[in-house]
């Protein structure tokens, strides 16, 4: 207190006391939403950054009702956590926004399990105990024309559980140009370590041929494994052993075919205008005996992993004790449920399912759309900026097609001043209690309507009226 002046000290003792921001009508009203205990601990935050900014300036001390406000701030920061957004990157499945809309009938089957009890594991005709993969069991082996099926909780799962049970302490033989890389810098070898598989790696990182495999397995092969390189792809001089001729290798050895076909499709893409990929019934066709995908990227649902193929070969999967570890609740077993009775009406299906409706959305809609809007963004970012409609492409994401885009439109924002209002621009946008999040490229923000439903023009506009345009031209000149 020596080092301190006699105005430094007077402002500090004019710094309201905790119980007489408690006492004012907001702090109040925020421990009616969020009790006291918290609203309590959040005005002694806000008392004591106060304090250290009075002790390094001469300002003056807020009252009580200032600081109950930024008290009110630091709760609803608090609170945020996973709030809807407006995804407006050009990337449909996002992996850090997300992924895969889900659509209404998953959305209520999901509510229902929330308010109700279910028959998650109890059979009903017997009143016994049942099993929660028998909700799904059917659909699965209708839609992919497998024996059997099971589901855990992502695909990566899916891939730890099968060679798991089949290559733990035994090899597992996969492609160079097939070990590849998931998010999060997750890697395919790891995922096969972990799972207790001895890794043997075949061909080379472009080349790979049916004699590679045959050289490899012997009494020790556990599994042969093929990755769907569905987030890359090796272009020029390429080789690799198609699935159906792999299955043959393998049954001839008597080992079984593991195809991880990673982003999975039920459908084939290409009747809604899209680039073709592999479906899960060809695969299983094709002779794998084991096919595993995921269940929220072109499938559209929520996080899942599923394997399908022989009987057998599900049972024992099934009984492997990893399989209770990675298992899904109930909830997301209805969302699941829900999603694939979507499938069994194909001609309805683009309508009902977000992901595939927002993929095969046409250009001249979105371009209509970014007209629609341009007036009013225009309007409300004034003159530090401008706005106009430009071309663009949107990508599918999480490894789905990865070298194909879709044609898009987007609302393209320049700032008259310095790049870094455009930066403030696009934190002030994420900043908002529904964030806006979009990219910055050639001096530009994008904002790609792709994933913009009709219904959601007017909560943007809402949203872009929250903007503090004049205080981001004053702090980023």
């Amino acid at each position: 207190m020596s080092a301190m002046t006699e105005r430094e000290a007077g402002s500090l003792r004019h710094l309201p006391a905790v119980a007489a921001v408690l006492a004012t009508a907001q702090a109040t009203q925020l421990q009616e939403r969020h009790g006291r205990l918290a609203t309590t601990d959040a005005i002694r935050q806000v008392i004591d950054e106060a304090r250290e900014l009075l002790r390094a300036s001469k300002a003056a001390a807020p009252g009580a009702d200032e600081l109950a406000q930024r008290a009110g701030a630091v709760l609803d920061g608090r609170q945020a956590g996973l709030r809807p957004l407006f995804n407006l990157t050009g990337t449909v499945l996002h992996t850090n926004l997300g992924r895969a809309v889900l659509a209404e009938a998953a959305i209520d089957a999901a509510v229902a399990a929330m308010r109700h009890a279910v028959a998650l594991e109890y059979d009903l005709a017997d009143g016994e105990r049942g099993e929660r993969d028998d909700h799904l069991r059917e659909l699965l082996c209708g839609l992919t024309g497998a024996q059997d099926a099971t589901v855990v909780n992502n695909n990566a799962a899916a891939v730890l559980l099968c060679l798991n049970t089949f290559a733990l302490g035994r090899e597992a033989v996969v492609s160079r140009g097939e070990l590849i890389e998931i998010g999060g810098a997750f890697r395919m070898p790891d995922i096969m370590t972990r799972a207790g598989a001895h890794m043997v790696e075949v061909g080379t990182t472009n080349r790979t041929h049916p004699a590679d495999y045959r050289n490899a397995l012997h009494a020790d092969t556990g599994i042969v494994l093929k990755v769907h390189t569905s987030n890359y792809r090796i272009q020029g001089v390429t080789a690799e052993v198609a699935a159906a001729e792999l299955a043959a290798i393998a049954d001839a050895a008597g080992v079984p075919l593991l195809n991880d076909l990673g982003s999975g499709s039920l459908v084939d893409l290409s009747r809604y205008g899209l680039a073709r990929e592999p479906t899960v019934r060809e695969a299983v066709a094709e002779g794998a005996r084991l096919v595993t995908f995921s269940g929220d990227k072109l499938l559209g649902g929520p996080q899942a992993g599923f394997i399908v193929g022989d009987r057998e070969l599900i049972d024992r999967i099934n009984r492997n004790p990893l399989k209770r570890a990675l298992r899904v609740d109930k909830l997301r077993l209805a969302a699941i449920e829900a999603t694939l009775r979507l499938y069994r009406d194909p001609d309805r299906l683009a309508e009902r399912l977000p992901t595939l409706r927002v993929l095969a959305r046409h250009k001249g809609d979105i371009e209509a759309q970014a007209h629609r809007l341009l007036a009013s963004m225009a309007g409300r970012l004034g003159e530090a900026f401008t706005v106009e409609v430009g071309d663009c492409l949107s990508q599918v994401g999480s490894g789905a097609l990865p070298l194909d885009t879709l044609a898009s439109a987007a609302l393209l924002i320049r700032s008259r001043g310095s790049q870094r209002r455009l930066d403030a621009l696009a934190a002030a946008l994420r900043a908002l209690p529904r964030p806006v999040i979009g990219r910055i490229a050639d001096g530009a923000l994008w904002l790609d309507l792709r994933c913009l439903a009709e219904a959601d023009e007017a909560p943007l506009l809402a949203s872009l009226a929250q903007l503090d345009v004049e205080g981001m031209a004053t702090h980023a000149p």
